[in-house]
Parts: C-alpha cells; structure tokens; sequence
C-alpha cells in the first residue's frame, strides 16, 4: 500500500503473528454483528471495499503509536472525544468543524493550564455503528432489530428502516474519507492556528462562564507568544503553533468491514486496518478467544480496550499479553468505564497487575458510559458530577499506585444540546426534551465540555 513520508525505521519492530490473517477472526465467535439477510449482496460489497484506497496511513499511525508511547511513560495526555454515533443524515461541513472546535479548545485547556503536551484522538470518521444489549427492540408489541448505528440500519422504528443493509458500508467509508479531508483542511489549513484561539470561543457558549474562563486563558496565550516574538522568535516560523495533528478512531465493531480496509505496509510488511489511526474493542465484543480480539492481534495500530468492572485483573493482563506481546509502548491504551461509585474499589486491581506484569499502557478513563441511567421523564442521561466524580476517582487511583492517568476518553458534540444534566447550566431532567438529538447515548455539549477540560486540568496539576 502507499505509506506516508514516515522512515520504516520508526515502526514497531514486531510483525503480525504467522498465524494470523485478516480473516482468521472468521473461525472465532463473532458477537454483536449485524444479522445480514442477502450474504451475496454483503460479499459484494466487502469486495468492492477491499478496493477501495486507504483512509488512513501506516505511517500516520505509526506516529500515534509513537505519541502514545509518551503517554504511556507519563509525558503526554490522551484527549479522545467526539460523537456518541455519527449520523449520515446531520454530516456537514458545520457539524465537523464544530466537533473539531470543541476538541481544540479542550486541548488547549489541558496544555496550557496542565503543562503537558495534548495527544488529540476523535471519536469522528468512522463512529458508525454500536453494541446493542439487545439484538431486538419491541415497542407496541411489534418486535424489531436493533438500530446498531447508520453503518447497519436506520434509528427509525419500521421494518424498512432496521433492515440490515450492507450498502451502508460503501456510504459510511464515503462519509469516513469526506470528514478525513475536511479535518486534515481545517488543521493543515490555518482553522488550528493557535493565534486563532480567540475565534474558537462558539457563540451559545460566548457569554458563560466556562467561555470567560477560556478567553482569559487565551489572553495568556497571546501574551506568552508576545513575550516569544519581543525575544527575537519569530513564532510564524514554527509549525507546531499554526497546525496540528488530529488522529480518527472508533470502535472496531462490524469486523468485515475492518477486514475489508485492513492493508499491508509496503515499508514494514506489518498489516494496518486502514478504516482509522486508532480502533478499540468494546466492553461487550473483548473475550479472550473471540473474533475481535482475533482481528486486532494481527493489526498494527494503535489500539485500544474497554474495560468495566466486569473486568478481573487475570482478563486484563491476559488481553494485554495477547494484544501486546512485544510490550510496545503506546500500542494499547486501556480505557476503564467503572462508574462514579465503583472506580475507587475496582481500577486499582487491574492497575496493579498490569504494572506488575511490566505492560506499559496508556490509562484512559471513559466516565460516561458508567454512569448513564433512565431519567424519570424516561430518556437516557449521564449527571455531570458523577462523570467529574468518577475522573478525580480515576486520578486518585493512579496517584496511589504511583502510575500515569493517561487521558479521558469523552463523548461530546459541538451543538447546543440537552442530554447530559448538570454542568453550569444545572439541566434537570425537564430540559432533556428541549434539545435530546443523540441516536444513542447522552452527549456533553460545549459548555460542558469545556467546563470538563478545566476539571480535567486541575486533576492534573494535582
């Protein structure tokens, strides 16, 4: 395949195991695929797939794994955020940029506030499909598949619409490559330059408090790249602060088409899944002997896995062992969804034994997930306090293992919305119905994560 500029001499030195191809998950059970109906038509359309270029670079992911390696030595912080699901009918230029927006300015937040250098993953580019605890809704008595994201079938409630249909994998990689271009644009192109700071600040969050915060912060930034310039600088001349690097990921879930877009490197003959930098299994698909993990052991990205309190130290260490034989830093990325109330007893279990087993990975913490509940007027919801608290939760763990709490890994969008209660706009339970727009699961909008970043922040200065 076409590789980036990157040396082959900067990748992994392991390769994919002889017994592993990108199909060898076939002979493994698969959960939580979709029950497609014409085998022929989906054939087709993996075939067609199969031929289709790449969306992402071996060597560009290469250099996440290298980034990750620093934050699995405790030099960086992961920031992994984006969509809950991405729909294929609100895809813009607007709603891209925005989602980016918001990750920028997090960034910034948790660099300049917290001192350490910012790895930015987004949740974008491929977050299409999603595990169902159920592979059937009924509603009025009528039996229906599960919606499991715009890559398989349609949120609607009618029998057209939850047909499985693999034609919605040709339009999610045709989604994939549409936002791919717009972000490399948007941060190659002068939207990520950090003289523009003042212009990232949206306009429903413009006059709140957690906006006022930020524009201070950015008054600062303005200042420090003043003090650079009057010390003969010229910070026009250094690229890092006019572009930036923004990596895809999204949960590895419906394995053809994983296998469909997984290459082999010309520089290094290693085998990428080319759908994204980055891909993770879920907390519902990451049994031992299973497809999933079958399919990832072979790849090499950067990957990652959910962890809950399902979890016991033994799966934990057995996956990183799988997963990561060669012991790479930055090559797995834990990322542990406990809950408020069950990090503190849970985490520090798997912590110590993956430090013992001498596996250098990167912590994140999902603290959505968690904590999600039924509100009483019946929607789904997530309470900002309890996602803050299962973070300081997470950080205090770590601290007294004397280990790096890596990064967080949140889901968010850049519109003004009201899924999530709580924050500084103290939402209850009757502002959900205002602005409830997700597909899935409750996201943060700006405020709230902006508000976030500034908690995030003071964890990390501890």
């Amino acid at each position: 395949m076409a590789d980036s500029p990157a040396a082959a001499s900067d990748a992994p030195s392991s390769t994919a195991p002889s017994s592993w191809s990108p199909d060898s998950w076939r002979t493994r059970h698969a959960a939580q695929q979709p029950d497609w109906p014409d085998a022929d038509r989906l054939d087709h359309v993996l075939k067609t797939l199969a031929g289709y270029p790449p969306l992402v670079f071996a060597g560009e992911a290469r250099e996440l794994t290298r980034q990750l390696g620093r934050v699995a030595n405790g030099e960086a912080f992961l920031l992994q955020a984006g969509d809950c699901a991405e729909s294929f009918e609100s895809f813009s230029a607007n709603s891209i940029r925005e989602r980016l927006k918001i990750i920028l300015q997090m960034a910034i937040v948790l660099t300049y506030s917290a001192g350490v250098p910012t790895v930015k993953v987004g949740r974008i580019a491929g977050q299409f499909a999603k595990p169902r605890s159920e592979g059937t809704e009924t509603v009025d008595g009528v039996s229906l598949p599960s919606f499991r994201g715009h890559m398989v079938n349609d949120v609607e409630f009618s029998e057209s619409a939850r047909h499985p249909d693999p034609e919605r994998l040709i339009e999610a990689y045709h989604q994939s490559a549409a936002t791919l271009n717009l972000l490399r644009a948007f941060t190659k192109g002068g939207f990520a330059d950090l003289t523009r700071v003042h212009l990232w600040t949206q306009e429903f969050v413009a006059a709140s408090p957690e906006a006022q915060r930020y524009e201070s912060l950015a008054r600062e930034i303005d200042r420090a790249l003043r003090f650079i310039r009057a010390t003969g600088i010229d910070p026009d001349q250094v690229p890092s602060l006019h572009e930036v690097d923004v990596y895809t990921s999204h949960e590895a879930l419906i394995l053809g088409y994983e296998e469909a877009l997984t290459r082999q490197d010309s520089l290094t003959g290693q085998y990428y899944d080319c759908s994204a930098h980055m891909v993770w299994i879920g907390e519902r698909t990451r049994g031992l002997d299973d497809a999933h993990v079958e399919f990832f052991r072979g790849i090499a990205n950067p990957i990652g896995c959910k962890v809950s309190t399902k979890a016991t130290p033994e799966d934990t260490v057995a996956l990183c062992e799988t997963l990561n034989p060669d012991r790479i830093p930055g090559r797995m990325t834990l990322i542990s969804r406990m809950g408020a109330e069950h990090v503190r007893d849970h985490l520090p279990t798997l912590v110590r034994a993956v430090r013992d087993a001498g596996h250098p990975v990167v912590w994140a913490c999902d603290p959505m997930h968690g904590n999600t509940y039924t509100s009483s007027n019946g929607r789904k919801t997530r309470h900002f306090d309890a996602i803050l608290d299962e973070l300081r939760g997470f950080f205090e763990v770590h601290r007294a293992e004397g280990t790096w709490p890596g990064g967080v890994h949140i889901e968010l969008t850049g519109d003004d919305v009201t899924e999530c209660l709580g924050g500084a706009e103290d939402l209850v339970d009757d502002d959900l119905a205002l602005r409830y727009e997700t597909m899935c699961d409750p996201r943060l909008n700006g405020r709230q994560s902006l508000d976030l970043a500034f908690g995030v922040a003071e964890l990390l200065r501890g």
